[in-house]
């Protein structure tokens, strides 16, 4: 069983343009928004993923994402509610762990948003120097909740 244990921050500068060690273009959209459960479509550079994502406990939820087709990727998207999210992820490596730093294009943006994967509730880590405020937990920076702002 797939789990995320995830924590997520606001971004304060782009010191983590130089930080980065690659970045992927990302479109993305939601067939399903329900709190309770969410299925995401995306496109990762020339990639395609469903994912099913469970109801947020804390820190941690189920998560289950699976490699699709390109192209059956880029036709569930025409099948989304709401907006198709545009970002740009930039990948960088911080005392042992990767963070995954969101910049929005398009009506989201400036919004830059950093995300850590942890593999358990207890894990300690520092944090890089682009960190701003910690919005884990808060609905408003959900991806599935962006597209309907």
């Amino acid at each position: 069983m797939g789990v995320e244990i995830e924590k997520k921050y606001l971004v304060k500068n782009d010191s983590y343009h130089g930080l980065a060690y690659k970045s992927s273009r990302i479109a993305q959209g939601y067939l399903n928004r329900d709190p309770e459960r969410t299925v995401r479509v995306r496109i990762k550079d020339d990639k395609g993923f469903l994912t099913v994502k469970g109801k947020n406990r804390g820190i941690e939820r189920l998560e289950f994402e699976y490699e699709i087709p390109f192209a059956d990727a880029e036709a569930m998207l025409s099948l989304c509610c709401g907006k198709i999210l545009e970002k740009v992820r930039y990948y960088v490596k911080h005392d042992g762990f990767v963070w995954e730093v969101d910049e929005f294009k398009g009506e989201l943006a400036p919004l830059v948003v950093a995300e850590i994967e942890l593999p358990s509730c207890e894990t300690s880590f520092s944090l890089p120097p682009f960190i701003g405020k910690e919005v884990t937990g808060d609905p408003r920076y959900y991806n599935s909740q962006l597209i309907s702002n």
